[in-house]
């Protein structure tokens, strides 16, 4: 089967910490089942997240989080298919938005409907890259 990735960012619906751990408890739980890996980047104005794995099973996670009220404004940012996993140890790491990340007033502005490709893979690429929180 094929490899497959999405990238897709929303605005948070009454985000807590409550909220944000129900989100990750249930992507990990059905990623795990599904052999989904990816990361999630989330603050008060924006979740980024970055899903790999089987085509069908990451085009039906996407379709469940567009379905989710904790979510707003879903947006798919990229979708294609992919050589290798950029995370493949993570059923969904979770990481606290950077300071090299766009501004909450650069997504206010609407930066996420001018960002290409390459842009966003940069992101994902520099999560990678580091060592996971702990």
């Amino acid at each position: 089967m094929s490899l497959f990735r999405v990238v897709y960012a929303s605005q948070p619906f009454g985000y807590d910490d409550a909220m944000l751990n129900g989100i990750l408890a249930d992507a990990r739980r059905c990623n795990v089942r599904d052999d989904i890996t990816g990361a999630l980047v989330c603050r008060a104005d924006l979740y980024l997240q970055w899903l790999e794995g089987p085509e069908p099973a990451v085009r039906g996670a996407f379709a469940r989080i567009a379905r989710d009220d904790r979510h707003q404004d879903v947006r798919r940012l990229l979708a294609g298919p992919a050589m290798t996993r950029l995370f493949p140890q993570w059923a969904m790491r979770h990481d606290p938005a950077r300071s090299w990340m766009w501004s909450p007033a650069e997504v206010a502005d609407g930066v996420l409907e001018r960002v290409g490709e390459d842009e966003v893979l940069k992101v994902f690429e520099a999560i990678a890259s580091e060592p996971a929180p702990d």
